[in-house]
């Protein structure tokens, strides 16, 4: 056992005697994913620490899927004998410092791996500039830090708790873009027409500076005109003239990868909200507009990259969603829905459909976006070739893209930037094509047990912010019907659980009245019968 998890065992075990919990008679047994109990851990609880229990049920979620979550003293060492930011004296390393960069982000963020600017060209064309944390030059391949971060693969983010995949003093701060602080980053410099057409890019290194820290809930509002501009950009000259042209931009570039037939989903994203540590309510978080340029310029220098390594006959670590193989049951959905699509994958056809469910019931509409994911397939890490055909990424319509705009979050962008550096300086590539290929297949395990354990802490918020609420009525939505059981996912609070009982006849969309019957914090069960 890797020796920080071995230390975790014990230390958890003993917390777990103080932090364990069944509502429904006040004592329970801990147990893994696989149903074994975790030895001598039934006890006598009552909550009086809302965000601990969750960090719990959260570490513990770690723990039994295979993700480290603490650093060992191997990595600790190796922090304490780093100096600080990175600083490099290359003359490769352009002085971009007085751009007008801006980070935008979660409103908790303190990982910021990218940055943003954007000017005006002749002829009405424009450059973007894509700044990117130049993680590499702190976390060298083979050492402590990688070891922990090539294990887990990803940052993992839970209410309670978060596990990042690298120290905090690392990505919080010295390979963190943070706002008034020079850093040494990777940057995609794009050039686009007037209609948001990519024409010419390229990749260099080069010391940038973040002039303002945003969110995206402030800059969306602001965009449009429902809020002030956030005061860190009226602090900047010029910034709100940014925002807007980057803005701009990002809805020509959506509206032409929608032509292509990208794929508009909405799906269902809870969030926690407390009150100190006492968990106070969930929300829904929405899509809007300072994401949906995030989003936009993400894609576009995820694009670049990979063309740019494939331009230079470098393999790299493609994420790919392919062609749906259940396209067949895609079209029988479409069909229950009054539409028909083509008999083989068009992702045109299926975003037309997918936008008029969308105008017509939005109320639904996150369910059949989770409906349509699953049928199609989760994304996956492969390893693509010079010379070969990508594979592409279906739900996005485009050829080419990787990760590269993660590097303190996500383990395949940094697997990246070391290709792009090998490229830059004329150094062997960092990978062979058989360790891609290994690390393809690690990293995808690896983010879809992340996936899961975010999940699983999702649900136990829920189950925890209910408990209290046991015997009202809800109204809500049936969202899957299987052999496993019927579902339904109630509107306030956002949270979904089983109906059980005798159930009349039931239709996926089917609005109805529940009342809450139970609830299992640690296993994030919520059960509700059906009201007739």
């Amino acid at each position: 056992m890797h020796e920080s998890l071995a230390g975790f065992a014990s230390a958890f075990a003993n917390h777990a005697s103080a932090a364990f919990w069944d509502f429904a008679n006040g004592q329970g047994l801990w147990q893994a994913h696989n149903g074994t109990a975790l030895p001598g851990v039934r006890m006598h609880h009552i909550l009086s620490n809302h965000r601990a229990d969750l960090s719990t049920i959260a570490t513990w979620a770690m723990f039994s899927r295979g993700l480290a979550p603490e650093f060992s003293e191997a990595v600790q060492r190796q922090v304490a004998s780093l100096q600080g930011p990175a600083v490099e004296d290359d003359e490769a390393i352009r002085d971009l410092t007085d751009l007008p960069w801006c980070s935008i982000d979660n409103d908790d963020s303190r990982d910021l791996d990218q940055l943003s600017a954007i000017e005006p060209l002749h002829q009405k064309r424009i450059r973007v500039y894509v700044a990117i944390a130049y993680v590499d030059a702190l976390v060298k391949k083979g050492t402590p830090i990688d070891a922990h971060a090539h294990q887990n693969t990803t940052s993992v983010y839970t209410s309670a708790l978060t596990f990042p995949m690298l120290p905090e003093h690392l990505c919080t701060d010295w390979t963190s873009l943070n706002q008034d602080q020079d850093r040494i980053a990777m940057v995609v410099e794009m050039a686009f027409s007037e209609d948001g057409v990519l024409l010419e890019s390229a990749i260099y290194r080069a010391l940038v500076r973040n002039k303002a820290q945003l969110a995206y809930d402030a800059v969306s509002a602001w965009i449009e005109n429902l809020g002030e501009l956030p005061e860190a950009a009226r602090r900047v000259k010029g910034m709100d003239k940014q925002l807007r042209l980057q803005d701009e931009l990002a809805q020509k570039l959506r509206v032409l990868r929608r032509a292509q037939g990208a794929l508009e989903f909405e799906t269902f994203q809870p969030k926690a909200l407390f009150d100190g540590d006492k968990i106070t309510d969930i929300q829904q978080q929405d899509q809007n507009r300072a994401r949906q340029l995030i989003e936009e310029f993400m894609i576009a220098t995820n694009g670049c990259t990979a063309r740019f390594l494939a331009e230079h006959g470098c393999a790299s670590l493609r994420r790919v969603v392919r062609s749906p193989e259940r396209w067949l049951r895609i079209v029988d959905v479409a069909k229950e829905h009054g539409s028909y699509l083509p008999l083989e994958p068009d992702g045109q056809a299926l975003e037309s459909f997918l936008a008029k469910q969308h105008q017509k019931d939005p109320l639904r509409f996150p369910d059949l976006s989770l409906v349509i994911v699953k049928l199609m397939g989760s994304g996956e890490y492969a390893v693509e070739r010079p010379g070969h055909s990508p594979i592409g990424h279906f739900g996005l319509a485009v050829r080419d893209y990787l990760h590269s705009t993660a590097p303190n979050r996500r383990y395949p962008d940094l697997i990246t930037q070391r290709l792009i550096k090998s490229v830059l300086t004329g150094t062997k590539r960092p990978y062979s094509v058989h360790e891609l290929t290994e690390l393809a297949s690690h990293c995808t395990a690896q983010e879809d047990a992340a996936q899961k354990i975010e999940r699983q802490v999702r649900k136990s918020e829920a189950a925890l912010l209910l408990h209290s609420r046991i015997g009202q009525r809800f109204s809500g939505v049936v969202t899957g019907i299987s052999d496993q059981g019927t579902w339904v996912r109630i509107f306030e609070p956002p949270a979904e659980g089983r109906l059980t009982g005798v159930l009349p006849p039931l239709k996926v969309g089917q609005t109805l009245q529940v009342k809450l019957v139970s609830t299992s914090v640690e296993r994030g069960f919520i059960d509700f019968v059906c009201l007739r």
